[in-house]
């Protein structure tokens, strides 16, 4: 049992409507009367063992007097622990929530998932004031940025957060017809992200519903940046889930729609279209879209996606990436491209770049590691993937398995699997297994 519960029920209640009462008391002391969770919140805290968001958490703290990390902490049944009350004002919770595990991540965005499709079958527009929207757009700016930058763990309770608020506001606040766009804008990038968090999960059914979800409200928004980068996202869910038909169907159709943008977005999807399509054989069609993306570099003008960066850019040496990916998905490794996979790393090597991601950087070694194999260079391929072996667990999201799981495959065909690097290194990558948490507790 939680000393949460435990601490509740030796004060006589063992109900969760019975929290909310003391709850609120809690909450005036904080004059923080408007922080007050759902009912079916307070039952997720008292059957599920959920861990509150972090706006409840300090009215948690005031209403039990202790700390989040030990109200959170489980108790041998018929024992008293011997955990401090706190002292004086509640302090910061901390963030103990990066712990989370992945299956408590999925669990609560299933439930964003089911909050998203009620939105979408019931949205009522209102109004809300300027300066909600100044703050939701701060908040969506900085998730955007440290996406690719930080562990999902980090900032996957806030991405849920914001986009229920911003769900919460498009159903029953008061909008203006001027504000109803940005809200839209907002809702489907933050759903952008959600999806991504799915992906990254290996959850590709709820990635594909939230995408939708994105889809809906970047068409409600009259956004064809927008709309272009879910098709793209399709695209990409399909890609790691190996399905590169359907991959290469949806990277085409946002292709189409961006066509006439002048955003990086259109580069984008001329990406995904190229990697599908070498997944698929189709070396005659991966040259001429690399080509025509590479045509189109020259003529970008950033807009509005591309100011936001992260997720919604899409940089030079994230282009190169991708062409090099292509380039190995059709089995090549000449020493042109190994040279071209060199560089692709290299511009992934500073973190404090704008456009550093780790999720790119662990692809363009891994690709490096397998330009290197296929042109025989075992020990080169072992240098490449190092980095990527030595990821901590929490950065290893399911793009990152599958890229190390591809050097794998690689080094059991060919000459290179009587090799004893090849031997060692292959034992190395199936120590890691795509099935190990990549979001673990603690």
């Amino acid at each position: 049992m939680l000393f949460f519960r435990h601490t509740l029920e030796a004060r006589g209640i063992r109900n969760p409507e019975d929290v909310l009462p003391l709850y609120r008391e809690a909450a005036l002391r904080l004059g923080l009367p408007n922080a007050e969770p759902a009912a079916k919140t307070v039952e997720g805290w008292f059957y599920e063992g959920r861990r509150p968001q972090r706006a409840f958490r300090p009215v948690v703290v005031e209403m039990l007097g202790y700390s989040i990390d030990d109200l959170w902490t489980e108790v041998p049944e018929g024992t008293t622990p011997g955990f401090v009350p706190l002292a004086g004002a509640s302090p910061t919770p901390s963030r103990t929530d990066i712990g989370t595990d992945l299956n408590e991540m999925k669990r609560m965005g299933t439930m964003a998932v089911q909050r998203a499709k009620e939105f979408l079958l019931g949205k009522d527009r209102q109004r809300v004031g300027d300066d909600t929207l100044d703050l939701l757009n701060d908040e969506v700016a900085r998730l955007v940025a440290a996406y690719p930058r930080e562990p999902l763990s980090t900032i996957w309770d806030d991405v849920l957060e914001t986009q229920d608020q911003v769900f919460r506001l498009l159903e029953g606040g008061r909008v203006r017809p001027t504000q109803l766009r940005d809200l839209n804008v907002t809702a489907a990038m933050l759903s952008f992200l959600v999806a991504k968090g799915f992906n990254d999960m290996e959850v590709p059914h709820q990635a594909m519903t939230m995408t939708r979800v994105a889809a809906s409200c970047a068409r409600d928004a009259e956004h064809p940046g927008l709309i272009a980068l879910t098709d793209g996202l399709k695209s990409l869910i399909a890609y790691w889930a190996d399905k590169p038909e359907d991959a290469h169907h949806y990277a085409s159709q946002g292709a189409q729609t961006a066509a006439n943008l002048r955003g990086t977005v259109g580069l984008w999807l001329l990406g995904l279209q190229a990697r599908a399509a070498a997944v698929l054989g189709d070396e005659e069609s991966v040259r001429a879209v690399n080509q025509q993306a590479a045509d189109r570099r020259d003529h970008v003008v950033p807009d509005d996606l591309d100011q936001l960066g992260g997720l919604f850019t899409y940089a030079p040496e994230k282009q190169l990436y991708y062409s090099v990916e292509a380039e190995v998905l059709l089995g090549h490794g000449d020493a042109q491209l190994v040279a071209q996979a060199e560089r692709a790393v290299q511009g992934f090597s500073d973190p404090a770049s704008p456009n550093w991601a780790f999720g790119d950087l662990a692809g363009s070694q891994c690709d490096l590691a397998l330009t290197r194999l296929f042109s025989g260079d075992v020990d080169g391929a072992a240098d490449a993937i190092r980095p990527v072996l030595n990821l901590p667990v929490s950065h290893r999201n399911n793009g990152i398995i599958v890229s190390a799981m591809r050097v794998r495959n690689a080094l059991m065909s060919g000459s290179a699997r009587t090799a004893v690097t090849a031997r060692d290194l292959r034992a190395e990558i199936e120590a890691f297994p795509a099935s190990r948490p990549a979001l673990p507790r603690g």
